[in-house]
């Protein structure tokens, strides 16, 4: 080939660049006027709430929120593979709702067994907190498990007789806002679906790939479904942060056979909406402004400092921050709406229905146009630096010569910088300027991941069609905030029964009143008070002290009894269980143990301890095996322990003992009795009266 020959080709390629580029102009132009004119109605809207409702309204008042007797909501959990997070999320919701009358549904597959496990431990630990267990293994996806929940809180109304006022779904990894029951416990007697905003959790500015979900959310849930409820009065349901009424789920319920969750979608939350509004369903989308501190730095001085931000009851979430992860959610996302939601909805509804379904299914069509233009630039540009570089002329000229194919590039260079502007005000206003300003080139990122995003959700579309290919819950790896220090510092016993809403706090006041005059542990006098009970006094002592929770088994401490000495047993209130796979004797207790007795125990074994946390009861009734050999075989109850029939009679303290104990010595005290009498601790006459107790009860 010749150079002129080149050249020729070279022109040729350039005049196909440039009618490939009107092409795209033309698509890109039509996708920028919708989002333009969501836009204007935005901000009409705004300027409307502005000059007329704000002056015409009085503000709301927040309080309004705080005195609304609280109705029953319950709050579905659905959970695959999420033992990493699952507890994070409900330690942190459940104390800081500011809200008492909930219950918290998680369900679990039975081959999940560390989710499980998990969550059996939180069902322990807090009252709120119920274990669905699917009947079936999974993963099938995510309305299946919601389908089974469903049943169990049916079932939940039935055994107590009662019903709730709203249902509520989220997610193993949100982040609610405390007065986020309040909120839809106000609106539930007028509304049937409530949708929350759902925002990203803070990224570093330069997260690219995490970063996109934070521009995003900033924007759609600011705006575009704002707009929405407005024009059409629907609001699609975010899958988390939305709150149904009794009413719209028993009536879906009916409809579906007791299955309101559609499985066959991959979107079971937009599906559930479209559905409900079908039958009518008072739907809202709610943007309840808060304010509220955060810390911000200069843009290079790096300075920190203070700023009053306008924020929302909103749900919050860490969003993937890695490319693979975030492509492969979005392509499910694709897939239910654009795809699924074209099979079983199709164009229903009339001009505004008709309208917002084409707005929610452009992108399998736009994404892939974006990055047309992206590679027709980049061409553009380097057939215009062949040209300058070798002084070839290119005769093709199509755009300069034709008037209207300019206005379509100046059209779109002005929706362009629209864009850049609306992004940039919606990110910056929810999350300072240097994310405003990051959001700008992320738009590039944005748009990348969307089209691997659409190619896959086209490939997931082409192989349902074709093979029948179905597919299941294709979950995201989730991440809760400050995983790496969940372990707090240790906190008073109070205090955190008050952040699990196991008392409340007049039953702490007066616990603590009666504490101060007996000088009793607070745990025991809440449990003679009848405010918690052993299982939930031992699930917090042993989160207070970061040590896993053991289960007794009489047998495994009968048979490892020769594991420590007796008299070591007995004084610190111990019980041998068998040893772990690293050769450590486990050691069950009903309080973490002191440093000098675990020395002890070290000193004993030739080992450190690992220590696990029962009941008191439970510790009671292992000593009495282990210090009556053989008692209880006839059929009749062991000798109580003289310590502990002390204590139920009043005549020491469980404290007092626990100190003695350290400094007796069978060998060289003798009886345990008459070293307390000795000492002081115990009087002669009250010694007789509880060894006679103690002998009736033996007898019995």
């Amino acid at each position: 080939m010749t150079l002129e020959s080149f050249n020729f080709a070279v022109a040729q390629y350039m005049h196909a660049l440039e009618w490939g580029a009107v092409l795209i102009s033309i698509v890109i132009l039509l996708s920028s006027l919708d989002d333009l004119f969501i836009d204007i109605c935005y901000w009409a809207r705004e300027f409307y709430r502005v000059t007329y409702m704000r002056l015409k309204h009085k503000p709301f008042d927040m309080k309004v929120l705080l005195k609304e007797p609280e109705r029953p909501i319950a709050i579905m959990v659905p959970a695959w593979q999420e033992y990493a997070v699952i507890a994070q999320m409900i330690e942190h919701n459940v104390a800081i709702l500011e809200y008492s009358n909930f219950k918290i549904f998680c369900g679990s597959y039975p081959n999940d067994t560390k989710t499980g496990e998990v969550i059996d431990a939180m069902a322990r630990r807090y009252k709120h907190v119920v274990h669905v267990r699917v009947p079936h293994d999974g993963p099938t996806c995510k309305a299946d498990c919601l389908n089974w929940i469903i049943q169990s809180i049916f079932l939940h109304e039935e055994q107590h007789d009662m019903k709730f006022a709203g249902i509520v779904v989220h997610d193993s990894e949100d982040v609610v806002h405390p007065l986020e029951l309040k909120l839809f416990n106000f609106l539930l007697p007028r509304k049937d679906f409530i949708q929350l905003p759902v925002l990203s959790l803070e990224r570093p500015w330069w997260s690219m790939v995490g970063g996109t979900y934070l521009d995003d959310f900033a924007e759609w849930h600011s705006k575009d479904l704002a707009v929405r409820e407005s024009l059409i009065g629907e609001v699609p349901s975010a899958g988390v942060g939305t709150c149904f009424s009794r009413r719209a789920i028993g009536a879906l319920a009916d409809e579906t056979n007791q299955q309101p969750f559609n499985t066959d979608s991959l979107t079971e939350d937009y599906d559930f909406s479209y559905r409900l509004a079908n039958l009518g369903m008072k739907q809202v989308f709610v943007r309840m402004p808060v304010s509220y501190t955060s810390k911000r730095r200069t843009l290079f001085t790096r300075r920190e400092y203070e700023v009053e931000v306008q924020s929302m009851i909103a749900v919050r979430e860490f969003f993937p921050d890695s490319f693979r992860a975030a492509y492969r959610q979005r392509a499910r996302w694709i897939y239910g709406i654009a795809f699924q939601g074209w099979l079983e909805m199709g164009w229903k509804g009339n001009w505004g229905n008709k309208y917002m379904l084409l707005r929610d299914r452009k992108g399998v069509v736009t994404s892939f146009v974006t990055i047309v233009a992206y590679v027709l630039m980049a061409n553009f540009m380097l057939v215009a630096a062949y040209a300058d570089y070798f002084n070839v002329q290119l005769f093709s000229d199509v755009i300069g010569s034709h008037p209207w194919m300019q206005e379509i590039l100046a059209a779109n260079f002005f929706l362009l910088c629209n864009r850049v502007g609306q992004r940039f005000y919606f990110v910056s206003s929810m999350y300072g300027t240097m994310h405003g300003l990051a959001a700008l080139p992320r738009m590039v990122v944005n748009n990348i991941i969307n089209f691997f995003a659409a190619s896959r959700a086209w490939k997931l579309f082409f192989m349902h069609v074709v093979f029948g290919q179905g597919i299941a819950w294709d979950k995201t790896d989730h991440v809760y905030p400050s995983l790496n220090n969940l372990k707090e510092s240790k906190r008073r016993l109070g205090d955190l029964l008050l952040s699990w809403k196991s008392i409340s706090q007049e039953q702490l006041a007066n616990a603590l009143m009666e504490q101060s005059k007996t000088n009793e542990h607070l745990g025991k006098v809440l449990l003679r008070e009848g405010w918690i009970n052993e299982e939930t006094l031992a699930e917090i002592l042993a989160y207070q002290n970061d040590l896993p929770r053991g289960t007794f088994e009489p047998n495994d401490v009968v048979s490892h009894r020769d594991l420590l000495p007796l008299e070591l047993i007995v004084r610190h209130r111990i019980l041998p269980a068998g040893k772990n796979e690293k050769g450590e004797v486990i050691v069950l207790a009903a309080a973490a143990l002191s440093e000098p007795i675990i020395a002890d125990i070290n000193a004993a074994t030739g080992i450190a301890p690992h220590i696990m946390i029962v009941k008191e009861s439970e510790v009671t009734k292992g000593l009495q095996l282990l210090t009556h050999k053989g008692a209880g075989a006839d059929g009749t109850k062991p000798k109580p322990l003289l310590g502990d029939l002390l204590v139920d009679l009043g005549f020491c303290r469980r404290q007092d003992l626990t100190a003695a104990l350290q400094q007796y010595s069978p060998v060289k005290d003798g009886r345990f009795g008459d070293f307390l009498v000795a000492t002081g601790l115990l009087e002669q006459a009250n010694l007789q009266t509880a060894l006679e107790r103690q002998a009736a009860l033996a007898t019995a």
